[in-house]
């Protein structure tokens, strides 16, 4: 069975491209292009759940974001 996972993705100071895995904490990844970051990701959500010591079971407490203009 396929999960989904939320990402948070930011930009560096340096220009690199930065994700963090809401679910996996710790899971995060980066990379110079977004395509980049998004494999990379994938590939530190399957190393995450392969090293767990137990099944992964999806929490529902992430809400999501929202952009307030002032």
């Amino acid at each position: 069975m396929a999960h989904e996972f939320n990402i948070i993705i930011e930009q560096g100071e340096d220009g690199y491209f930065i994700s963090d895995v809401v679910e996996l904490p710790g899971c995060h990844s980066q990379a110079k292009s977004i395509d980049d970051l998004i494999k990379r990701t994938k590939e530190a959500i399957t190393l995450y759940l392969h090293c767990q010591k137990k099944p992964f079971e999806k929490t529902e407490k992430f809400i999501g974001l929202q952009k307030i203009a002032m």
